[in-house]
């Protein structure tokens, strides 16, 4: 809501699964972002020790349910996978 559009979320749930909405997060390892060992640079930025949160070998944050993020906001950005199609 902070970035003015909370309210174009979809009503239907399809649509939410097929991304037809603005502000959808990505993790590391999937499509637009496959190399997982892109954590480590992440975790050297943020620095997750200091709250307790370490990064294992195999690039999984422990403790489970952790989560990591560089968050950019532009109005045109979309999602994307690795062989350019435009979802």
């Amino acid at each position: 809501s902070e970035l003015g559009f909370a309210g174009e979320d979809p009503s239907d749930v399809e649509d939410m699964f097929a991304l037809k909405y603005r502000g959808a997060r990505f993790s590391l390892g999937y499509g637009a972002c496959p190399d997982l060992e892109d954590r480590a640079k992440i975790a050297e930025l943020l620095r997750p020790e200091r709250i307790g949160v370490v990064l294992s070998e195999e690039f999984q944050l422990h403790p489970e349910q952790s989560t990591d993020a560089i968050v950019l906001h532009h109005p045109e950005a979309s999602y994307f996978n690795a062989g350019g199609r435009r979802t």
